[in-house]
């Protein structure tokens, strides 16, 4: 896969990712996971140490879905920059070939 073809994929993933991360389902979805995982974290026993852990790792995961997005939605923009840098670079060698 040629570096360009890479980037345009980068660049199309970081529009769907920031399309998802401004759904209001999706966000909507992470806010009732938070609420429900801190919820019932708080309300275990003391001698339930395992299911504290579950659950709090269950909250961090929620964290790590949303910052996986906004890393997606990052290379997304950077490629789109690289992709414009690409074009502006062919535009100018056809136009030095042109004044030839």
């Amino acid at each position: 896969m040629t570096d360009e073809i890479k980037l345009q994929k980068d660049a199309v993933k970081g529009a769907r990712a920031k399309e998802l991360l401004e759904s209001d389902l999706l966000a909507e979805a992470f806010a009732s996971l938070e609420s429900s995982y801190t919820q019932a974290w708080r309300l275990t026993t003391i001698d339930d140490v395992s299911g504290r852990e579950k659950l709090f790792l269950a909250i961090n995961v929620v964290g790590k879905v949303r910052d996986h997005l906004n890393r997606v939605i990052n290379d997304g923009k950077l490629a789109t920059i690289e992709l414009r840098q690409l074009a502006e670079t062919a535009e100018r060698a056809r136009r030095w070939e042109d004044a030839r």
